[in-house]
């Protein structure tokens, strides 16, 4: 989410761990759009020359391990990690101008769920999630962070239970007894 002045990105909202969106990215890339981007992953950073070989959108229906249907949209960006001769990083506004063509031919939910595929061509491709992006040394920058399995019943339960231990640390501060 943008602040008032419309030039830096609100992290309060997204953590890594939620990842962003690619209304979120295209929003901050669109305030910054001569500055380079550049992608961070797995301890180094993506090599200039890089090429967004493909996006794709899915909607997509599952049951989950606890027997609960789920649903939810994705949108997928696969990065090339390589370089070529002369290259630098590609623009943010370049980035934004993909996303737009692609929304020109596929129908993206700008809410989704984004989760980048990145490979070099020669390892296997990797699925990552992208932090809230940041301007440092005249760049915008995007950590990308691994994907990991995870099991829905078993995350909810403990966000309930961390919104009891919340709820509880509240009652405390207001001199009331703990609801444990």
């Amino acid at each position: 989410m943008l602040t008032p002045d419309n030039r830096e990105f609100d992290t309060t909202t997204k953590t890594l761990s939620d990842g962003v969106t690619i209304g979120e990215l295209v929003a901050f890339l669109d305030s910054h759009k001569d500055l380079p981007l550049v992608f961070t992953y797995d301890g180094h950073t993506i090599r200039p020359g890089y090429h967004v070989t493909e996006v794709k959108a899915g909607d997509f229906s599952a049951l989950d391990c606890g027997a609960n249907p789920e649903s939810w949209s994705e949108i997928f960006v696969q990065l090339w990690d390589v370089t070529e001769n002369g290259s630098t990083h590609m623009a943010s506004g370049k980035f934004s101008a993909i996303i737009r063509k692609v929304t020109e031919h596929v129908s993206l939910d700008m809410g989704a769920k984004l989760t980048f595929e990145v490979s070099d061509g020669l390892a296997p491709m990797q699925l990552h999630k992208a932090s809230a992006p940041v301007v440092a040394d005249s760049a915008v920058l995007v950590e990308l962070a691994p994907r990991a399995a995870s099991c829905k019943p078993r995350d909810r339960w403990l966000a309930g239970q961390a919104a009891t231990q919340a709820t509880c640390c509240a009652s405390l501060a207001q001199g009331r007894q703990c609801c444990n």
